[in-house]
């Protein structure tokens, strides 16, 4: 399965695989008993819960802590400090407390470490030769009791942040991507924003860090998971002992409650200007919650498989038609709303042909007999098989479960398959109904200043082509 559901989609990743339809549900059952002996789960009297997935492929070990923290946390003066607090987790603490000694533990344990930030998550891996597991929970658990926060250190990383940000904003569509998420999620943009302010990275103290750490990053919002050539029984023992030390703390989301998303009340576009060599739209509605509404979120990727196979009806009248170069259907699994987009890539002079084909094949999309039953189990099929595969790395199954555990909770991911298989067409036109068909979107258009001018096209226009009709029965 994909770590993060449409995010990183590319035209790679929607070719399918043919298989017998017969083998859906038993492949599904089949998947979710070996989950069930594969991955073992405990609570510490902490809060912590510690997960351990014994793979006896190769003899190494990857430790992973994941927060539920990220960009979702963030008030607009914290825009871009999840981010930030992750940097400054590899740097000086009560155990190592001189400049680099956190970073050369790591190299003496022959560590491969590293980090990232999301939406909804923020996690810290480290893979490891199997016999040093208990020195990487060590190393793991130092940065999380006690960091120090020098102001050197957040200085010198401070500029390494800063420096990722220009790198992003040099970007070929980064402003156009920065502009339909401020008008998407309107006032809870920094909910969305990952990357952050420059302005609030500029000022950045060590009490916002300490703020963070204090608020978030207690054991019993935060997930240890353990993976690969190791003894659950050891693992167990092991963490239950090095991470007592770290004290239960309040809920951060009763102190600091997550507000809902704002919905959409109108049909906006941005164009961006950029010396680019084809023309790209994006077309983004808000999507379901997986709290709120788990069953559209399984719906949502069935919906979006069928429409990005070759050989769909969708791909044909879109792409084989010659109106686009390619178009591609995701939906992003969140629990504080998750995008849907479609893009895809044409020519100034079909782009206005190319925009109005594109809404009204969604909107057929609602109308009965437009799936197949033989196009959903042939989609059903394919996710389930890649799902397995996505299990056989530990250290990248290890990142899978860290995601939708903060995401979704672990349930979620041990149902999927079977979740998938139960669509049906009807479930998928109730989705199309109910987030796309007839709801307010952002369209953006990112082309050279040059087209733009000669095919005269202006933002208001674009919130025009091709509306989709209403709801259909």
């Amino acid at each position: 399965m994909r770590v993060i559901k449409g995010r990183a989609a590319t035209a790679a990743s929607v070719a399918l695989l043919v298989m017998p339809v017969l083998l859906v549900a038993p492949l599904a059952h089949a998947q979710r008993a070996e989950l069930e002996k594969t991955i073992q789960r405990r609570v510490m009297p902490n809060g912590l819960e510690v997960i351990v997935v014994e793979n006896h492929g190769v003899p190494l070990v990857t430790v992973e802590i994941t927060v539920r923290n990220g960009s979702f946390t963030q008030t607009p003066e914290y825009a871009g400090l999840a981010h930030m607090f992750e940097h400054m987790f590899f740097k000086a603490n009560d155990a190592y407390p001189a400049p680099d000694q956190f970073m050369d533990r790591g190299s003496e344990l022959g560590a491969v470490f590293n980090a990232t930030t999301k939406e909804e998550q923020v996690n810290y891996y480290l893979t490891l030769s199997a016999d040093s597991l208990e020195g990487g929970l060590k190393f793991l658990v130092s940065a999380l009791l006690a960091p120090k926060f020098r102001q050197d250190e957040l200085e010198r990383e401070r500029q390494v942040v800063l420096g990722e940000y220009d790198r992003n904003e040099s970007s070929l569509g980064f402003k156009l991507e920065q502009e339909m998420g401020k008008k998407l999620w309107d006032g809870e943009w920094s909910r969305k924003n990952v990357i952050g302010d420059r302005q609030v990275l500029q000022t950045v103290t060590p009490d916002k860090m300490r703020m963070i750490k204090n608020l978030y990053y207690v054991p019993n919002n935060s997930v240890l998971i353990i993976s690969g050539d190791v003894n659950p029984a050891v693992a167990f023992a092991s963490a239950e002992k090095i991470f007592a030390p770290w004290k239960r703390g309040d809920d951060p989301f009763v102190k600091a409650p997550v507000p809902p998303m704002p919905p959409l009340t109108k049909s906006v576009a941005v164009i961006d200007e950029e010396p680019v060599n084809a023309v790209t739209v994006l077309v983004q509605w808000q999507g379901p919650s997986v709290r709120k509404d788990e069953n559209a979120t399984f719906a949502a990727d069935v919906y979006s498989d069928v429409l990005n196979n070759p050989q769909s009806r969708f791909q044909r009248k879109l792409v084989d038609s010659g109106l686009w170069q390619g178009v591609i259907v995701n939906y992003y699994t969140l629990n504080n709303v998750g995008p849907i987009t479609v893009s895809g890539q044409t020519t100034p002079e079909k782009l206005r042909q190319g925009l109005a084909a594109m809404m009204l094949e969604l909107g057929e999309s609602v109308k009965p007999g437009y799936f197949s039953q033989e196009e959903l189990d042939d989609t059903k099929a394919n996710r389930a098989v890649t799902t397995a595969f996505g299990t056989e790395k530990s250290s990248d199954f290890s990142h899978t479960i860290g995601f939708w555990w903060a995401a979704s909770g672990l349930e979620y991911y041990m149902k999927y398959v079977d979740e998938m298989a139960r669509r049906t067409p009807q479930d998928l036109r109730d989705y199309s109904n109910k987030y796309i068909i007839g709801k307010p979107h952002v369209v953006g258009v990112l082309m050279t200043h040059e087209d733009r001018v000669r095919i005269k096209l202006t933002e208001d226009e674009l919130t025009k082509i091709g509306v989709a009709p209403g709801v259909l029965p």
